[in-house]
């Protein structure tokens, strides 16, 4: 919460808005806190059961040869037990995630199959049905029998073919998809069958990050880092939609889809709210999302901080006392009542007869209730990029006071993991309204909205004692932080997937 008004006129900064919900790139808001994950963790240390953290992970960041070297291993090994190439037991790796207990049990089970599903290996109907022939099957032509080259499929192409077919693809970015050039044949080259054929070396060196990208991306334990550039590769035991970080890039995103992290709504459903974001955001349009009307004097309002916590104070300068000049930026209605009602102003109260009404008036119902999730998603959004300026003050002012000998950085280290822990906060507060708007109704939803609520009341608190901490003792401040993260761990425990 925050003195958030200073705007009389309509100069709203209307550029500044973007519909599209997506996150902005960090380049354009450097006042982004991109590590507030980091060092604020004994700050909020839990006792008992409570210190459990839903979002622990353990990963490790591999370089490209450590990276290599892990495939290597797991593909050697295997190529031992099936008593098959390299390149091909490569291809049975891919063609199951490389998850090698799967591999052996098949092969225990039926070899044959194993490599047949693998597409290294042709149904037995199939491979018997193909005739010898002197003729390449793409160009037509008559070719020495030394220069015909096929599969374990035995469809023969002449090697001029089979060049062109490889160079083409390889200059599209296909790495292990290269497969037989006839007719209904998925059989997949393995690459000693198709390195040889590439005509230059910048090609082969194209080849050879293509497998490598696909090698990894199949991988179920592995994933590439998504920062441009990277080459790092992301290691874990178990594959969940979890935070990782890149130690190379400080690159931040969901292990599961490389997306960024969004807890506590899954994958697929993040996947959808941001579609419909993108596809709605001219309807989102009239949204505004920088100024309101003070709903005391009407007149046109800007937030300058990331609280929802509203006092206006030329409201208190002319005598106006309709709301006592404190009012929720979200839903307009007295500061006061949201101890007790706060859970009201973040759920959407579902019209219970829309079913038995038009076909008209259920699209108006479904239209608004996106835009009422669609607007405290926009507003959390832009509540961190205003509390990463109150984080960049807090940094100053902590500098200034160490110049000026008020004492040293770790004396004042508080502040500045109140501010990381607030930011860590809101951005899990704004991953819950895509997850509350396609929950569907029931008593778990009833349970995460007043879960979801209690967390907002306790962000709003701690955002208001952020922006005054000279105004609070630090252990007012400390206290502040624990009941709020406390109150994130509870609802990523009940409701994060695991």
């Amino acid at each position: 919460m925050s003195v958030d008004m200073n705007s009389q006129g309509s100069d709203s900064n209307e550029e500044d808005y973007d519909p599209n919900c997506e996150e902005e790139e960090e380049d354009e808001d450097p006042g982004d806190i991109e590590d507030y994950y980091d060092g604020v963790a004994n700050d909020v240390e839990q006792q008992g059961a409570d210190a459990f953290d839903p979002e622990e992970y353990q990963f490790t960041c591999l370089t490209y040869k450590e990276s290599e070297s892990t495939l290597n291993e797991h593909m050697a090994s295997l190529a031992a037990t099936l008593k098959v190439s390299h390149a091909v037991a490569k291809l049975v790796l891919v063609s199951f995630h490389w998850q090698i207990s799967e591999i052996l049990e098949r092969h225990k089970s039926n070899a044959a199959q194993l490599l047949v599903e693998a597409r290294v290996q042709p149904t037995s109907s199939k491979h018997a049905m193909v005739h010898s022939s002197h003729h390449c099957a793409v160009c037509m032509q008559f070719v020495r029998k030394e220069n015909l080259l096929s599969l374990a499929c035995q469809h023969q192409f002449c090697r001029s073919c089979w060049e062109q077919h490889c160079t083409v693809l390889v200059k599209d970015g296909v790495g292990v998809g290269v497969s037989c050039m006839a007719q209904d044949c998925l059989l997949r080259t393995p690459e000693d069958f198709v390195f040889p054929l590439l005509p230059s070396e910048e090609l082969k060196d194209k080849y050879r990050r293509y497998l490598f990208r696909d090698y990894v991306e199949s991988h179920y334990q592995l994933q590439l880092c998504p920062g441009a550039d990277c080459p790092m590769v992301i290691q874990v035991q178990e594959p969940k939609a979890r935070r990782v970080q890149c130690n190379r890039c400080n690159e931040v995103f969901c292990f599961k889809c490389r997306q960024m992290y969004h807890a506590p709504t899954d994958c697929a459903t993040i996947r959808k709210w941001l579609t419909k974001c993108a596809d709605d955001s001219e309807t989102a349009n009239y949204i505004s999302a920088h100024t309101k009307d003070c709903p005391k004097c009407n007149i046109c309002i800007e937030k300058n901080g990331g609280c929802n916590h509203m006092v206006f104070f030329l409201c208190i300068t002319v005598g106006f006392s309709l709301f006592s000049a404190d009012f929720c930026w979200m839903c307009l209605g007295d500061w006061k009542t949201h101890g007790s009602e706060y859970y009201e102003c973040s759920r959407y109260k579902e019209n219970p007869d829309i079913v038995n009404q038009s076909q008209q008036a259920q699209a108006r119902e479904a239209l608004k209730k996106y835009l009422f999730y669609f607007e405290r998603w926009e507003n959390h959004n832009k509540s961190l990029q205003l509390e990463a300026q109150t984080y960049q003050r807090i940094q100053e002012k902590i500098q200034e006071r160490v110049m000026n000998n008020l004492g040293t950085w770790i004396d004042w280290q508080y502040l500045q993991n109140a501010a990381k822990l607030l930011a860590k906060c809101r951005y899990t507060l704004q991953y819950t309204y895509p997850y509350a708007y396609y929950m569907e109704s029931g008593p778990r939803k009833k349970l995460f909205e007043y879960q979801q609520a209690q967390l907002e009341a306790e962000i709003e608190n701690l955002s208001w004692k952020v922006e005054r901490a000279d105004s609070y003792d630090r252990g007012d401040l400390e206290n502040q932080m624990h009941i709020a993260e406390q109150r994130r761990r509870t609802l990523l425990k009940d409701f994060h997937d695991t």
